[in-house]
């Protein structure tokens, strides 16, 4: 099973992915986990995507899909954080293919955008502060929201209230993978 969570930055991705992860025996690939140890690591990837992600810009596909096919394996793999752009979802879907396999669902979590900046203002990261988050949210709306509309078209979009209790929310997608 390859799921993909969608939704804003800060709207519980990471949360939600490491129940998904313990329930189902997914692969977690998170493009922001992978980003964030490379610029730990000091890496020349790590320094670029460290400028670009500090501007509140996206990296670019390029970067982000070959990490993704370095890390993919054999079993199911939850996508957390990507794609992020249409063109990075038909690239994932052609790397799939090409390994005989393909995205089963796609869980769209959906938070406003106020709950969003005060969730990410308490998280403590040094590139979460109100202008950046505000810009990261106009980036995702321009540029990641188009791809509700990619597989709603696909009929793999589950839209999934993001608010409220933890417990509540991962049983919100629980119900919505079955």
């Amino acid at each position: 099973m390859n799921i993909i969570l969608l939704g804003a930055p800060g709207s519980g991705k990471g949360t939600q992915a490491a129940f998904l992860i313990e329930k189902h025996g997914l692969t977690h690939l998170s493009t922001g986990d992978m980003l964030r140890a490379e610029i730990a690591a000091g890496s020349d990837l790590g320094k670029q995507a460290k400028a670009i992600m500090e501007s509140g810009q996206l990296v670019s596909d390029e970067i982000v899909i070959a990490m993704i096919a370095a890390r993919l394996g054999d079993k199911g793999a939850l996508f957390d954080g990507f794609p992020r752009t249409i063109a990075q979802a038909e690239a994932l879907d052609k790397l799939l293919t090409g390994r005989g396999s393909q995205i089963d669902t796609v869980i769209e979590l959906q938070v406003g955008n106020e709950e969003i900046v005060q969730r990410m203002l308490t998280r403590g990261r040094s590139d979460d502060n109100e202008a950046t988050i505000r810009q990261r949210l106009a980036v995702f709306e321009a540029q990641t929201k188009p791809l509700t509309d990619y597989y709603q078209k696909q009929g793999k979009l589950r839209s999934i209230d993001g608010s409220g209790e933890l417990a509540a929310i991962s049983a919100r997608i629980e119900a919505a993978l079955h």
